[in-house]
């Protein structure tokens, strides 16, 4: 079992910057492949960004450019660095992970609680 707790939401004006973290423990990090989703109120999750357990990183199109993804396997962190942020990022951004070898959006085993991004206009 792995636990993932997301930190670093807020309430940010468009164009700034946040930085969401997510802490996982109860497995072995270096192992697994990460990602970042989103639930904006009234849509489905999607996804945002993924980082490979070999570092390969993913990104869905509206955030490339604006979006990093990175991961310290030291401390058993993954980040999402979101810059030029726009009221539509607005959303509930949740830190996932899996040991499989598949990156894509459904292949994903565990979920944090979620962390608030609300960008005012």
């Amino acid at each position: 079992q792995v636990q993932l707790v997301e930190s670093g939401g807020g309430l940010v004006q468009a164009g700034d910057s946040l930085r969401l973290s997510c802490a996982a423990s109860g497995g072995t990090f270096s192992r697994c492949n990460l990602a970042w989703f989103r639930q904006a109120p009234g849509k489905e999750r999607e996804f945002v960004a993924a980082i490979s357990r070999g570092g390969n990183t993913y990104y869905e199109d509206s955030v490339k450019g604006r979006c990093t993804i990175s991961r310290d396997n030291t401390k058993n962190m993954v980040h999402l660095q979101m810059n030029s942020l726009k009221p539509e990022d607005t959303a509930v951004y949740y830190c996932a992970a899996n040991f499989r070898a598949d990156l894509r959006p459904l292949a994903y085993d565990y979920w944090g609680q979620g962390t608030q991004v609300t960008v005012s206009s």
